[in-house]
């Protein structure tokens, strides 16, 4: 029975120590990480009336201002472009966006929102914007802009120093 605390008093000693800051910056990204998930989940059901998906969703909006290509649309949403070539194909296929030429790359072609693409685009946006204003509603415009505010920074620092740890 000794050997339990024991063990454990071990883990707790080579427990890297953080400064107040440190486990407040840890608690603030834990949260993070865990609202990104439920504001998926909550896109996804935004989104399924118009047949999509968040990851869609954002591809068809990022579409709508016809001047991206797909490597564009990628570092604009944070994601691998491989992902989003793969929405974007499906988009195509389905006949939601089209491909554009681009004047500045003869192979990168701009993604152009197709009139069914923007009429799937309106619902989910319809549907956004009242579940936006009630969950609005609970904060001040104050409150909301100094949280973005901040993951803004955080987002800024880590793109400069994309190595863990550093």
């Amino acid at each position: 029975m000794d050997e339990i605390p024991n063990r454990q008093h071990v883990v707790k000693r080579n427990r890297p120590e953080r400064t107040m800051e440190g486990d407040a910056f840890s608690a603030f990204a834990i949260t993070a990480l865990r609202l990104a998930g439920h504001l998926t989940a909550a896109g996804d059901r935004l989104a399924k009336p118009a047949g999509q998906t968040s990851a869609r969703w954002q591809v068809l909006a990022a579409a709508r201002r016809g001047d991206l290509s797909v490597a564009q649309i990628a570092r604009a949403l944070g994601l691998a472009r491989q992902g989003v070539q793969r929405l974007a194909d499906v988009l195509a296929d389905e006949g939601l966006i089209a491909y554009a030429d681009n004047p500045q790359h003869q192979r990168a072609k701009l993604v152009r929102l197709t009139a069914e693409g923007a009429a799937r685009l309106g619902v989910i946006e319809v549907a956004q914007a009242g579940w936006a204003n009630k969950l609005g509603a609970a904060f001040t415009s104050a409150e909301l802009d100094a949280a973005r505010t901040v993951m803004a920074r955080v987002m800024e620092m880590m793109e400069v120093d994309e190595v863990p740890g550093n």
